[in-house]
């Protein structure tokens, strides 16, 4: 009778509401209304986790990123206390020594730049722990009173000069400043320079302070923090600096052994690995090379993510592991890793650890990012925090784990969403989802942003598959390396393999495929609107890549495009590049595509966008439009840019796919974004 009851009072609810459960499902515009957890941090008794939480920022104010507020969990009395909120962003988390304050960095308004604030866990206001002149770009407590900093160096007098007189120039990649690493008093608020003559991309300080362990580049250009970055080893009272490691290619985050006698750092495992993917651990100091160190995850199909050390001799790392993520603990000296975290569990990147407990962000095909914390010993998994309870009102599709083998025999991992009413036997549209890299990897986890649109597309009765294909991570080194120097070859052969193996088992119809992403993503979508256009409904690129031969030498990141995905130049074999890009078939597309693209990219120049529309738009009478971002990069970072682009993404692939319009009749120009 309760039950009944219960059913009758929902039913009025809903009624009165002008809602029935069949309307609640997931909308673009529920995207941003979409809250998660981002930071965490452990409090050194491990009585409190300190965690922010991005807050989508209302139409209603200035367009702009995401809020980013600081809550605390209470792990004895399993409380939240919210202690910065509103129309704030702070991020880089900690602790203070004392374990009764709370620490980050935000640029707010009281302080030239950005600063390392503090706030104490009994509450209270907000206060300026540093006061640099220059702010801060990191920073780690070395006592109670003094704080090793990174900062940007000063501007060139003479550029403010020179702009003084009204010239609104830019020297291209000369006006760069290396960011130093200081010694910073919180009480005189006088810091002492210790580096100089190189870029300190990132530091780890030895546990008794006396050491830093320095990811050191030449220049501080996006390329250095790429491919240059080498491991030094800091004097923090004297300011020497000695090579430590010869690393080859790309560098990740370091951690000093609790014993201050070891360093374990995630790199790439040669100079061609595009993945920093492998875990070493060396001696301090060192006489070996780095060919001569273990590389803890050897020959295992994964890519290690974020790592710590559990004492001495043992580390902690995630790792993805296809479109999972674990955590493991493993020996140095010896022996097999042991699964904390298993596949299937959880999605997460980096997490915090004190003392057999762990804390991280973690978020599942059911929920975003939310609080969770591990009790190691047991291997007790516990959710702590709900900031999104009104999706208990939301119906959800059916998302999965997708595997199926190529034309060649390798067996490739996806995630696949189900049309939100799927009916067996019935054929469906299907949106392609290309994840950008190629060097990342699509995780079975909350997979629906404004630019990854898992449960808004299956609500509009889509099947969406995200393929983890060749030269994606999380696979381990020789899966990432299938693409080196083959663009768009067998691993592009891998996403058509995927597809075909969904029409063939009935799922999709296959004169209503359509492919979208950003990036590489968004180069795979215009290579399939235009070399593989008899195969593709409708195409949308984002911030993608037309020109292989152009791209190259207009990206900022033109050495980490040579050596970890060409290894060679285009005047060594252009027509091998050339062969590589879409504008060389794009005379050929019959595939509508919506191309969108900001107009400040630095990655991938909006040129990239500009060639392919023109060429399309000259010599054929394919649909295509092209969306320029005002002032944003390599990627949108204003809520007002992010709506109309899944707006825009969604309308594209509804009247191409769904409705199957003619290229006659395009989509509205300024669609209804609803504000």
């Amino acid at each position: 009778m309760q039950k009944y009851r219960l059913f009758v009072l929902l039913l009025v609810f809903f009624s009165l509401s002008g809602k029935t459960f069949s309307q609640e499902v997931l909308t673009t515009h529920n995207i941003f209304d979409v809250k998660s957890v981002a930071e965490v941090a452990l409090s050194p008794d491990k009585n409190h986790i300190a965690f922010t939480v991005n807050v989508p920022r209302p139409f209603t104010d200035a367009a702009g990123g995401d809020y980013r507020e600081l809550y605390v969990y209470d792990v004895l009395t399993q409380q939240t206390r919210p202690f910065i909120t509103g129309k704030r962003t702070l991020f880089g988390i900690g602790w203070a020594p004392d374990g009764e304050t709370i620490t980050f960095r935000a640029n707010f308004p009281d302080q030239p730049g950005t600063q390392v604030y503090g706030i104490s866990l009994r509450g209270g206001e907000a206060f300026a722990i540093t006061r640099h002149p220059l702010g801060v770009n990191a920073y780690e407590f070395m006592d109670a009173n003094t704080l090793a900093i990174t900062a940007t160096g000063p501007a060139d007098q003479a550029i403010a000069n020179y702009r003084r007189k009204g010239m609104d120039i830019e020297v291209f990649e000369e006006e760069w400043r290396h960011i130093n690493l200081y010694v910073y008093n919180t009480t005189t608020h006088e810091a002492r320079q210790v580096t100089s003559n190189g870029t300190v991309f990132d530091f780890a300080l030895s546990p008794d302070k006396k050491w830093a362990a320095a990811a050191i580049a030449p220049q501080n250009l996006v390329d250095d923090s790429y491919m240059f970055k080498r491991i030094h080893l800091v004097n923090m009272l004297t300011g020497e600096t000695t090579l430590l490691m010869e690393n080859p290619g790309k560098l990740g985050s370091m951690a000093w052994s609790p014993d201050g006698k070891k360093i374990a750092f995630q790199s790439a495992s040669k100079l061609e690995d595009a993945v920093v993917g492998s875990l070493f651990v060396m001696d301090v100091p060192t006489n070996k090379k780095f060919n001569e160190l273990r590389n803890l995850v050897e020959g295992m199909e994964l890519s290690v993510i974020s790592h710590t050390w559990k004492d001495n001799n043992t580390v902690l790392f995630a790792a993805e592991e296809g479109v999972d993520i674990t955590l493991s603990e493993q020996r140095v000296d010896r022996g097999a890793r042991n699964l904390l975290i298993e596949p299937g569990q959880l999605i997460f990147r980096g997490f915090s650890f004190v003392d057999g407990m762990v804390a991280f962000a973690g978020h599942t095909p059911q929920h975003p990012a939310e609080l969770f914390t591990l009790e190691m010993r047991r291997k007790t998994l516990t959710r702590h925090t709900n900031h999104n309870d009104w999706l208990a009102n939301i119906r959800l599709a059916r998302q999965e784990k997708l595997e199926y083998h190529t034309r060649d025999g390798m067996r490739i991992e996806g995630v696949l969403f189900y049309p939100l009413d799927y009916q067996e036997g019935k054929q469906y549209p299907l949106i392609t989802y290309i994840h950008g890299g190629p060097e990342a990897a699509v995780q079975n986890g909350w997979f629906t942003g404004y630019g990854t649109w898992g449960q808004v597309a299956a609500a509009r009765g889509y099947f969406v598959f995200a393929p983890n294909y060749r030269a994606s991570s999380g696979r381990g080194v020789d899966f990432t390396m299938v693409g080196y120097g083959d663009l768009a070859g067998v691993e592009y052969d891998d996403v058509l393999d995927g597809i075909d193996h969904l029409i063939n088992i009935g799922y999709v119809d296959r004169q209503r495929v359509g492919i979208g992403g950003g990036s590489y993503g968004g180069y795979f979508s215009a290579w399939s609107a235009t070399k593989h256009t008899e195969r593709f409904a409708a195409a949308v690129m984002f911030v993608g890549i037309s020109n292989q031969v152009s791209k190259r030498h207009t990206t900022d990141i033109p050495w980490e495009d040579y050596y970890v995905h060409w290894g060679f130049w285009n005047h060594e074999d252009v027509d091998r590049v050339y062969a590589s890009s879409p504008i060389k078939y794009a005379h050929e597309a019959k595939t509508p595509i919506l191309i969108l693209h900001g107009d400040s990219d630095p990655r991938v120049h909006p040129q990239q966008s500009l060639e392919l529309y023109r060429a399309i738009k000259m010599h054929t009478e394919t649909p295509v439009r092209l969306i320029w971002y005002k002032g944003e990069g390599h990627g949108n970072r204003r809520n007002t840019h992010r709506l109309d682009y899944i707006v825009r993404t969604m309308q594209w692939f509804d009247h191409f796919l769904k409705e199957g319009k003619s290229g006659e009749e395009l989509p509205e120009k300024y669609p209804d974004l609803g504000f």
